[in-house]
């Protein structure tokens, strides 16, 4: 709903994010046409709607075809999405063709992975494999494959380590509100039935599986943060900052321990509302053309200098995200990288944890960086502003800005309400 109110936004001058007509050749004079007309592309909505409903039942599935199906539902929209930007069309349509194709390979490892399961135990429900795995005897190989394949299409939606290609570019090319929304969205219901899952039938054959998602863990930490730190382009900055926090997730996924389940479901709300608002100021801070009027968002780290003079609560608003995301205490982010790591050292990951600090330590240079130019660089000139909307990305901005300091400062009945969830596993 909170990223809702940001693709349903406009600018002061009734502009919003998404092309006036998809259809239309970028450049051609059909899309000139149907812009000085000031047509809109009301489709957005259906398809957030179906994309939404795919994300509740993802989760929630007992049964790897549902969860499949609801794969394939919150899936489909978004690769249509991510090619209605209004500006950058070319770039956006390259990055649905690149999540298009990459989406297709994590459905085939997850369909062939849930025929594998099939063929091991007869049956697709969670609960009935769940029973097979320490019944079955001399069926180890399929059992191993088959959840192996299937991990990976998850992990390829939640953008792990080495299954992450498609994340920088689909996050930089898709229009602005639709990345927050996937960003948080996807990553939190994929991120659901990973754990119903790992949590419902891999702790059968933990010694199997837990070196590789270690690896996995390792990797994604470490990629996402060592990237992360030479990106100028803000959206891909937070694009690699994912699939770091990806990795730190993951951390609590593999402790196989009860309180890993709220510990991760914690992480994932606090992530949601950190990242929703930090693409929702992205959308407001545009660039200037030689003859001052007003275009695109202002992408590249330099033209963030100044930032706290133009807009100084935008800016503090920003601060806060970014303080959340490095986990800096008194923030939702430090909350849940605390209830993690905590999770993970009860279920013998320690190793895993100093690992997971020393990455944390390294991705708070980048976000510090930001935080820097903001309020301590002087501005380029005039090569920057902050535009006014509608109102309703402000709203946005404000609840998610209020949550992250609520959680940071009470996450007690959160985290009494999350550790509710494992009621819901078999």
């Amino acid at each position: 709903l909170i990223a809702l109110l940001v693709i349903a936004d406009r600018s002061e001058w009734g502009e919003d994010a998404f092309a006036a007509q998809v259809a239309s050749r970028p450049g051609s004079p059909d899309e000139d046409e149907a812009q000085r007309a000031g047509l809109s592309q009301t489709e957005v909505y259906p398809l957030v709607m179906f994309a939404i409903g795919g994300m509740l039942l993802f989760p929630a599935a007992g049964d790897l075809l549902m969860m499949f199906i609801a794969l394939e539902v919150l899936s489909l929209p978004l690769y249509l999405l991510t090619a209605m930007a209004r500006r950058r069309r070319l770039l956006s349509q390259e990055a649905a063709l690149k999540y298009f194709v990459l989406g297709a390979f994590s459905s085939a490892f997850f369909l062939m992975g849930a025929a594998l399961l099939y063929g091991f135990s007869g049956s697709v429900r969670l609960s009935e494999l769940a029973v097979a795995v320490p019944a079955t005897v001399g069926m180890d190989g399929l059992l191993l494959a088959g959840s192996i394949l299937l991990i990976v299409g998850l992990l390829f939606k939640v953008g792990a380590v080495p299954f992450h290609m498609w994340t920088p570019d689909v996050y930089q090319g898709a229009p602005t509100p639709i990345t927050g929304f996937m960003a948080a969205g996807t990553k939190i219901a994929a991120f659901g039935a990973l754990v119903r899952f790992v949590y419902v039938v891999v702790p059968g054959m933990g010694w199997d599986l837990e070196p590789a998602l270690w690896g996995v863990a390792i990797l994604t930490m470490g990629v996402g943060t060592v990237i992360a730190l030479v990106q100028t382009d803000v959206k891909r900055m937070l694009a690699y900052s994912s699939i770091a926090h990806a990795g730190f997730v993951l951390v609590g996924v593999i402790a196989l321990v009860e309180e890993g389940i709220s510990a991760v479901l914690f992480y994932l709300l606090a992530y949601g509302l950190a990242t929703v608002g930090a693409f929702a100021i992205v959308t407001l801070v545009r660039e200037r053309d030689a003859e001052g009027t007003v275009t695109g968002e202002a992408l590249h780290l330099s033209q963030w200098a100044g930032l706290g003079r133009r807009s100084p609560w935008l800016a503090v608003a920003m601060t806060l995200f970014l303080l959340s995301f490095a986990g800096i205490p008194l923030t939702a982010g430090f909350i849940g990288k605390f209830a993690v790591f905590s999770a993970a050292v009860a279920g013998g990951g320690t190793v895993l944890v100093v690992l997971a600090v020393l990455a944390s330590a390294a991705a708070a240079f980048f976000y510090i960086r930001l935080v820097v130019l903001m309020f301590f660089t002087e501005p380029d000139g005039e090569r920057t502003a902050v535009v006014r909307s509608e109102g309703l990305t402000t709203v946005a901005v404000a609840v998610c800005a209020l949550g992250t300091v609520v959680l940071g400062v009470l996450p007690g009945p959160v985290l009494d309400f999350a550790a509710q969830a494992t009621s819901f596993l078999p």
